[in-house]
């Protein structure tokens, strides 16, 4: 049944999910210091998938390199999380989302193989440019955090696609290890500022409910979409994330979009609408 799905369905999962979750994520930062916040994320979904999936039963069963994969993984996911609730705080969603695109964009030009599929990698670069150009910010912190961010989401697409097709490891039980070792590794640094959501049952909710939005059901559906489509053709539907955040900040954050701004979203959704995957 699960084979009759279009890949491109669970990758439209994956985009709405993968910014609601930290729309929602900014609202806990009154209370909860994003480090913080991005621990708890990492965290409930690590002890989601250990309960789902009991990983440990398939780390006994792989090789050398496939563990040590799994745990680049995880250790790309615990920074790569932080980075991002830290450039959310200072900047805005979409901007941070269009600045994720910038080096995913060469996995999606690597492997081009036709004029139309050339046509559509430079419309997206275009759309995001113009996304990230718009609200630009002058936080050089903000910044840093924001392109370490992106260099680690290009590393997030690579292991994870590598993940989704190593021999012997089910998708997700690959993805439960990862996000295993992900909160062990950003333990030391996050444990202590989400403090306040352990006395306060709403605020622990609410932040389990941040990591079931961000990283339960949008890797899943990142993992199912990678192991069916080309990683180049993954990488340039990764362009429809900054539409999908943009769209999202607005509904959620009050981040009301300009109209050059619509247009840029335009402009992506027609570039990954006029992509074709290589036969």
């Amino acid at each position: 049944m699960r084979r009759t799905v279009p890949p491109q369905t669970y990758f439209v999962v994956s985009a709405v999910f993968h910014y609601l979750g930290p729309a929602l994520a900014v609202l806990l930062f009154v209370r909860i210091e994003p480090l913080g916040v991005a621990w708890l994320r990492i965290a409930s979904a690590g002890l989601i998938f250990a309960v789902w999936r009991r990983p440990w039963r398939a780390w006994r069963v792989l090789s050398g390199p496939a563990r040590r994969l799994v745990v680049g993984w995880g250790f790309v996911l615990a920074l790569m999380n932080s980075c991002f609730y830290l450039a959310i705080e200072r900047i805005p969603l979409g901007t941070v989302a269009a600045a994720e695109f910038a080096p995913v964009i060469v996995l999606a030009a690597i492997a081009v193989r036709s004029l139309r599929n050339v046509l559509a990698v430079l419309l997206a670069v275009v759309g995001v440019y113009v996304l990230t150009d718009i609200r630009l910010s002058g936080d050089w912190i903000g910044l840093v955090f924001t392109a370490s961010n992106a260099l680690l989401f290009a590393a997030y697409v690579v292991l994870g696609h590598r993940v989704s097709r190593t021999d012997g490891l089910r998708r997700i039980d690959g993805l439960a290890l990862a996000m295993g070792t992900a909160t062990v590794l950003a333990l030391p640094v996050g444990v202590w500022a989400a403090i306040p959501a352990f006395t306060d049952v709403r605020l622990l909710v609410a932040a389990v409910g941040v990591g079931v939005c961000s990283s339960v059901i949008p890797y899943v559906a990142d993992q199912l979409a990678m192991a069916r489509l080309e990683r180049s053709t993954f990488a340039l539907m990764l362009a429809l994330l900054p539409a999908t955040a943009t769209v999202i900040g607005a509904v959620v954050l009050r981040q009301i979009p300009q109209a050059a701004e619509l247009v840029a979203v335009a402009i992506v959704v027609a570039a990954v609408g006029l992509h074709r995957e290589p036969s």
